[in-house]
């Protein structure tokens, strides 16, 4: 497997799917929902630190989301976002993961287009998870989800200004909810792009099609990634283990580039 690609893997998955992911020799994005950080099997971590070592393979993480900002005016989900950000740190720093996926949580319309309110609650949210990724060793990569445009990111990166902390850019995303071009994407991110989630889609629903079964231009894609500084890591996010070999085959042209 590639040094820099991976390929999701649920964590309620991860048990039965752990010896698959060795054999093959597959890099892992263990993706955690909330309720899986108060019920962590500490065996199943070890075993799946071990193994990945011991076979020359690398993790990454993707933190929870659901019902969580990082941005949020309400203090109750503020601090309930912090609990389970610092859960998913110390999760990831027990399976030896040095990368970590976060949701910034901004939405034009929950926020009335007021993009600095979400900004200014953003700046006090971010300093002390990033000080904590600093103490485990562990980049964070903010995602685009609900985003049109990249200002808001473009600004959250700016200000916080750690080099522990840049942009996960997910290009199904992008295609379901974005109005800018991938240039245009590119252009003012392109020194803050560490990590990218790659998966298809029509511009209809986030279906996580495998590369090359919707109509994202990936050519195009691979093209502005060759112009990049350094070359992001990858995670192909299929929903299936069938889906997911799909994806890679449809990946290795773009891969030998």
């Amino acid at each position: 497997m590639n040094r820099r690609l991976y390929i999701h893997l649920p964590y309620r998955q991860l048990d039965s799917r752990l010896d698959a992911f060795l054999a093959n020799r597959h890099n892992a994005e263990i993706a955690f929902k909330g309720q899986d950080l108060d019920q962590l099997d500490p065996g199943l971590l070890k075993r799946t630190a071990d193994g990945f070592r011991e076979a020359g393979l690398f993790l990454t993480v993707h933190g929870p989301f659901l019902d969580l900002n990082p941005g949020a005016l309400e203090p109750y989900v503020f601090e309930a976002t912090a609990i389970r950000y610092r859960q998913a740190l110390v999760a990831a720093d027990r399976l030896g993961a040095k990368l970590l996926v976060f949701h910034p949580g901004y939405e034009y319309w929950k926020y009335g287009g007021r993009a600095k309110l979400w900004l200014d609650a953003s700046l006090k949210f971010w300093p002390p998870i990033v000080a904590l990724a600093e103490e485990f060793g562990i980049r964070l990569a903010i995602e685009n989800i609900f985003e049109t445009e990249p200002g808001t990111l473009v600004q959250l990166l700016d200000q916080l200004d750690s080099p522990l902390v840049g942009h996960c850019f997910d290009v199904g995303h992008w295609r379901l909810f974005s109005d800018q071009t991938l240039d245009a994407w590119f252009t003012p991110l392109a020194k803050r792009i560490i990590h990218l989630h790659l998966h298809d889609n029509r511009g209809s629903g986030d279906d996580h099609l495998p590369i090359g079964e919707g109509d994202i231009d990936f050519k195009k894609l691979f093209r502005l990634l060759d112009s990049l500084p350094n070359q992001p890591s990858i995670t192909l996010e299929a929903r299936s283990a069938e889906e997911a070999d799909r994806s890679l085959q449809n990946l290795k042209p773009y891969l030998r580039r």
